[in-house]
């Protein structure tokens, strides 16, 4: 494989350069460089939605007639590490990178002209409703109904983990529409048009890093117009499983683990060793920082591929399962060796610090002020969109015929 840049991507690489240095202001690197959990500060990240938007940049994986840029794989992993490179804020994707395929390739067409356009503009912003208490990786097993009222679906239940639903406008979501049927068999897809539906509540949830990141959203009588029905009723799990490669494999993760290698570097170099020396430079810690850039670097070849297949209009399937498993682990590991080399500065709780504009003396020393919520928050990168064991259990069926 010959990973060498040509000269026209080696041209892009120069332009998104130049994008980058234009655009992206202090105060939005300063929020990219604090993030301390899956996304950027909100404000921030919705700031630099719309910065790309203006561009056309703003939904990377979308062909040019649904208002993308049309870019190649390559294209699309020369930007994503440039942005990292430069600490840009990670956006809330989820309508982009998740519901946007899905209204693509099951939408009708009126559906496509009323969302497609909002949400790569950054207007419309998706939040999921797929887990609830009790059906999590099992997630056929959900048990929020709709049932069926004229026009109407009028919707009972509850979903958890909902990520940034307190400030979305959308919700796209699984329900029951059929109970005497194979669990498979029974569940729709909807999209909401407004988190301020009557009946709709949003309750936060606080991590253990001191974010306010996800929530449990509740149902009590919500009315959704059968109009925003994504496919037939009863067949939504054929549309969450589409949904659900792209969660697993639509972006590059190789970018976000070099970025977080080179965070852990940087505390390394900074922090001390029993002997007093730089930690970075002895042995021990220089070999574990060392085979975690090896499996990164594994990674990056299945990722490459990957995206390879996705720019020739192939779905991931099961090789995504594979990428979230190694990406996910990697990304633990690297988070503990971050966690290890601040030694005992990892432990003071200052969330405020990674807020947008804080710069106020902090206990913990600036290059290591996102290692503990970071290494907090991704203790559950292992389980969303798929736990791993999960994701194993895929790859045993899809590709070993087990």
């Amino acid at each position: 494989m010959d990973l060498s840049l040509g000269s026209e991507d080696r041209a892009f690489q120069d332009e998104v350069r130049a994008f980058l240095r234009d655009n992206l202001t202090s105060d939005l690197r300063q929020a990219g460089a604090r993030t301390g959990g899956a996304f950027a500060e909100v404000e921030a990240g919705f700031r630099w939605h719309r910065i790309l938007a203006r561009r056309g940049w703003s939904a990377t994986t979308w062909p040019t007639e649904h208002g993308g840029p049309g870019w190649s794989a390559t294209q699309r992993y020369i930007f994503a590490r440039e942005c990292t490179a430069v600490d840009a804020p990670r956006v809330f994707n989820m309508g982009v990178r998740m519901v946007g395929p899905v209204v693509m390739k099951f939408g009708t067409p009126e559906q496509k002209a009323k969302y497609l356009p909002g949400i790569a503009s950054g207007d419309i912003v998706f939040c999921q409703g797929y887990s609830e208490p009790g059906s999590g990786s099992d997630l056929a097993s959900l048990k929020t109904r709709a049932d069926s009222d004229g026009d109407d679906y009028v919707i009972n239940g509850s979903k958890i983990w909902t990520t940034f639903a307190q400030h979305a406008n959308h919700m796209f979501c699984l329900v029951r529409t059929a109970q005497d049927t194979k669990p498979q068999e029974g569940i729709t897809f909807l999209l909401i048009d407004s988190m301020q539906t009557p009946g709709l509540t949003v309750q936060p949830i606080i991590t253990l890093a001191g974010d306010h990141e996800v929530n449990q959203v509740f149902f009590d009588n919500v009315r959704v117009p059968k109009a925003n029905r994504i496919g037939p009723e009863n067949a939504g799990w054929t549309v969450a499983k589409y949904l659900l490669e792209f969660e697993r494999g639509g972006d590059a993760y190789t970018p976000n683990l070099y970025a977080r290698l080179e965070d852990v570097r940087r505390i390394a170099r900074e922090e001390r060793a029993d002997d007093s020396g730089r930690l970075i430079d002895t042995p021990d810690f220089a070999e574990r920082l060392a085979l975690a850039e090896i499996e990164i670097q594994a990674l990056e070849m299945i990722e490459l591929q990957v995206l390879s297949d996705l720019s020739r209009g192939r779905n991931p399937g099961a090789v995504s399962s594979a990428m979230k498993i190694r990406g996910s682990e990697t990304l633990q590991k690297l988070d503990g060796l971050g966690v290890e080399a601040l030694a005992y500065y990892a432990t003071p709780f200052e969330p405020d610090a990674r807020s947008l504009g804080w710069n106020e003396p902090t206990v913990t020393p600036d290059h290591g002020i996102t290692a503990m919520p970071l290494y907090l928050n991704n203790r559950a990168s292992t389980i969303y969109a798929g736990s791993n064991e999960i994701q194993r259990n895929i790859i045993a069926k899809a590709m070993l015929g087990l």
